[in-house]
């Protein structure tokens, strides 16, 4: 046995010891899943997508009982990067950034090695600054491996990702979760489902909308033809501030571990990093059925409803500036934005249906928002607006084998959505996902009531 497979196993042992109390079968009950399609979409509160007037196509798919919805379903803390890697590891690794990764590093410590927490952190920009409750650094983050112990996520945040208008302090406190809980730090092992699924014998994909045509590797945006690596010597009068940030590696979680920029599976690599289009991107997939266990589908910045500053009007940010006119309502978001994500969705979602693949076996579509708009406050400094739903988002389960149309008010978050995956692949939990207050989506996906 070569000595990097040696280390995987012992990885593997470990994990399987540490954080798979919920046994390798999964929770009893669950159904077993064959392919999951999870379309993950940016940014909105669940009070600014439900009933809004300028996303028909997913309000009608629950008025009209498609699906099913989770009602009381809460992302876990700020920002978009920390959500994605919460959602498919179980943890944020120390991270509560959005910064890129240090790609290709071998000497750095990861973050949950070294105890420093990479972070954005807002209250830098506050006169006087906020001082930090923790040892913190902002540059590219180290590849995600090994053991050691993630960033603790208050329930409300007095620091970080906090309101900054000019140097002015808008939203003082910024609620993670629902602004009541706390997920404290805990022991973490540097990986994601992605490993699991290599392990077990199983396969995903990251379908990644925008993405550059060639290898990945140090990507961290792109508009699908110019990228961060591109030279712009020849391109005069074009420079860098021309390019649409479409793709972002910070919706593309699996690029930050060390596992899958190294390459140490054949079926665990960058390669399965891919666009929607070419030979080997999400539709070419779809089209011939030959789709993976796990398909994680990431539109554009322009699809997803986050926005861009420099794009066409539909693509422009909500009209709210830093959300102190939207407030996690309907009131001053951009109608445009909405209804280019609601036009993504009903076209994923009818090229997953029209597979050959969706009538074969037991699959779902999962359509989730990593996050509210920043609008989570637990007060305002002048009362303007009341406490909001904190990070309520939208959560729902589609799925070929079972009746739709349930609506549960089970507390679920980000660890219960992958909990909720491992158990219908059959893996073993992983990381906050074994926490003993996260519950499976049972009810969501056709296997009876929410469970542990």
């Amino acid at each position: 046995m070569g000595k990097r497979a040696a280390i995987l196993c012992l990885l593997v042992a470990a994990l399987v010891g540490t954080a798979g109390a919920q046994g390798p079968g999964g929770p009893k009950g669950f159904p077993h899943l064959d392919h999951v399609f999870v379309i993950m979409m940016e940014n909105h509160s669940y009070g600014q997508v439900i009933n809004n007037p300028n996303e028909p196509y997913l309000n009608s798919l629950i008025a009209n009982k498609k699906v099913n919805l989770a009602t009381n379903y809460f992302a876990v803390g700020h920002p978009s990067l920390t959500n994605y890697l919460e959602i498919v590891g179980g943890s944020n690794f120390g991270i509560r950034s959005d910064n890129a990764p240090n790609w290709g590093s071998t000497t750095c410590a990861p973050n949950i090695a070294s105890g420093i927490v990479n972070a954005d952190d807002n209250g830098s920009q506050v006169t006087p600054p906020i001082t930090p409750p923790v040892s913190y650094e902002t540059d590219t983050i180290c590849p995600i491996a090994g053991f050691g112990t993630d960033a603790a996520t208050p329930a409300v945040d007095f620091w970080n990702e906090i309101g900054v208008v000019d140097g002015v302090l808008v939203f003082p406190y910024l609620a993670d979760f629902d602004g009541i809980r706390s997920v404290p730090a805990a022991p973490t092992a540097g990986i994601s489902i992605a490993d699991q699924l290599a392990w077990a014998g199983l396969s995903w994909k990251s379908y990644q909308e925008s993405l550059p045509l060639g290898s990945i590797f140090g990507v961290n945006y792109s508009n699908g033809t110019a990228t961060n690596l591109t030279d712009f010597s020849t391109l005069s009068p074009l420079t860098s501030g021309n390019v649409v940030q479409a793709y972002a590696v910070k919706h593309n979680p699996f690029a930050y571990f060390k596992s899958v920029q190294q390459g140490y599976l054949r079926n665990n690599t960058l390669a399965n990093v891919v666009g929607f289009d070419g030979p080997n991107g999400l539709m070419a997939d779809l089209a011939t059925g030959n789709v993976p266990s796990l398909a994680f589908i990431a539109p554009n910045q322009c699809d997803d409803q986050h926005g861009r500053g420099n794009a066409d009007a539909f693509c422009a940010y909500d009209y709210g500036v830093d959300d102190t006119l939207t407030a996690g309502t309907q009131q001053g978001l951009n109608p445009g934005l909405i209804q280019q994500g609601d036009v993504t969705i009903q076209r994923l979602v009818t090229d997953i249906q029209a597979s050959p693949v969706w009538q074969e076996g037991h699959n779902a579509i999962v359509i989730v928002w990593d996050e509210n708009d920043y609008s989570g406050i637990a007060t305002t400094p002048n009362g303007l607006f009341p406490p909001q739903n904190q990070n309520r988002v939208v959560l729902t389960v589609q799925t070929n084998y079972s009746r739709p149309g349930v609506q549960s008010g089970t507390f679920y978050d980000s660890f219960s959505l992958l909990k909720s995956l491992e158990a219908g692949f059959g893996l073993p939990c992983l990381n906050h996902a074994c926490d003993p207050n996260v519950a499976v989506m049972s009810d969501l996906f056709g296997g009876g009531g929410g469970g542990r």
